[in-house]
């Protein structure tokens, strides 16, 4: 019969299905062949320590070097103990030695081979037992008792808790099938203390176990919330940049269909080419204006309401600095090159990167003062919004924001091909440096 057969035979020839409990020690045998016996003494030595922790860094390099090796270090001290008390509790000098390579032996061996380490200690155990003065313990020797104990807290610890839930069950059926056949008046079983200080470790064990993997949980649920949160700001920030050049390119096109209209009767007696001419003008810009809305209205929100008053421009800077500066923010500005007109789309992203720069300093700086330096420059515009760091004894204290301020700015100079560097200054402050191409029109075109 396999392992994968659902149905016994049954008395009339028939079948019957197998019981939940017939199931369950099924599956319990299996998980306990997998677990202590498939490759058990499989190689698997022991990883060294991590010292990127928060302590750890604090230590010398040199240090550092060699505290990788604590793990082991703390295993083979622990094996020195319990073969020191192995050695005590035997009778003459071959006894000695043999207690303590008996006590040693599965300790060591549980740094390479952890499962094999386990069944070592129970083999090491009755021998360790017939090495003592007299049988006054039983079971377990004192070495063994120590040594025992430092295997199934090793072997935990590098294992999954049910490998824990075996070896102590493996150990509890040890001391109990031993004392009806061994045990005497003369001798004390250690079989009841085994069993509590070995729940007590393993118990401990599996808890770190439960902590570690449900930090990792966390961590790992932390990392793709963050990313998640990372992709719904950047598409935030799209969509805000979308309904704002919808409403600049839908306000340009209605402009050029009503021009378009209204072009003939400007021009007395226009002849018929004219007017077919404006006329197909206006009904390409009503066409491009109801594809434009029917494309990109739909990133438009249920509680959107487009805005009565034209998108701001570069012209509208100093409304923007004078209300910053009634928040408390003391801002300079310095404009250097020939002030000339830009594309609607470049003046709106540029007062929106300076808007973003300046309320940036207001949330997380607060107390600070910042300068915007406007450059018009052959090929482009450029823009450098730089704020001190903020004094140490101020009464207002920073906000943490919801992190999109950043994240737009890049978006709009992505959008426009131009470049753009943000970060702390050396002083303590932050900088943010942008710089957008414009395309140069000759004079022929003009």
């Amino acid at each position: 019969m396999t392992e994968t057969t659902q149905h016994l035979s049954s008395p009339d020839g028939g079948s019957r299905p197998r019981s939940p409990e017939f199931r369950m020690a099924a599956e319990a045998l299996r998980g306990l062949r997998q677990d202590l016996f498939h490759d058990a003494f499989a190689y698997d030595p022991l990883p060294r320590m991590r010292v990127d922790g928060p302590l750890t860094r604090l230590l010398p390099p040199r240090i550092r070097r060699h505290a990788v090796w604590t793990p082991h270090a703390l295993v083979a001290l622990a094996g020195l103990l319990s073969m020191t008390i192995a050695g005590e509790s035997a009778g003459d000098d071959i006894a000695v030695v043999v207690s303590a390579l008996l006590a040693i032996g599965p300790i060591l061996l549980a740094m390479l081979r952890p499962v094999g380490a386990f069944w070592f200690s129970m083999v090491a155990t009755p021998i360790a037992t017939t090495f003592g003065y007299g049988w006054d313990e039983w079971p377990w020797r004192p070495g063994s008792f120590a040594s025992h104990l430092v295997v199934l807290t090793v072997v935990a610890l590098r294992t999954r808790p049910r490998v824990a839930a075996w070896m102590w069950a493996l150990t509890a059926a040890y001391g109990i099938l031993v004392e009806p056949f061994f045990g005497s008046e003369y001798w004390s079983s250690n079989t009841g203390p085994m069993l509590v200080c070995s729940a007590v470790l393993l118990l401990g064990v599996t808890v770190w176990h439960i902590r570690r993997e449900a930090k990792q949980e966390v961590t790992a649920q932390q990392t793709v919330t963050a990313h998640e949160r990372s992709r719904r700001t950047l598409l935030e920030e799209r969509t805000t940049i979308a309904r704002e050049l919808h409403d600049v390119v839908a306000h340009h096109m209605s402009v050029v269909a009503i021009q378009a209209e209204a072009a003939p009767y400007r021009v007395e007696n226009p002849p018929p080419e004219l007017e077919r001419a404006f006329a197909t003008i206006r009904e390409n810009a009503v066409a491009a204006l109801t594809e434009l809305r029917r494309v990109l209205g739909v990133v438009r929100a249920e509680d959107y309401e487009a805005p009565d008053a034209p998108q701001p421009t570069l012209a509208d800077l100093g409304a923007l600095l004078d209300n910053v500066r009634d928040a408390g923010l003391s801002v300079d500005k310095a404009i250097t090159g020939a002030v000339r007109e830009l594309p609607q789309g470049v003046e709106l992203s540029a007062y929106r990167i300076v808007q973003e720069a300046l309320s940036n300093t207001l949330r997380h700086a607060p107390g600070a003062s910042a300068r915007v330096e406007i450059g018009y420059v052959l090929g482009g515009l450029g823009l450098r919004i730089v704020n001190d760091a903020p004094p140490e004894l101020s009464l207002l204290k920073p906000s943490p924001g919801a992190g999109h301020g950043i994240t737009g700015m890049r978006e709009r100079v992505s959008m426009l091909n131009g470049e753009m560097t943000a970060g702390p200054t050396d002083d303590g402050g932050y900088e943010v440096t942008v710089f957008l191409p414009v395309a140069m029109v000759s004079e022929d075109e003009v």
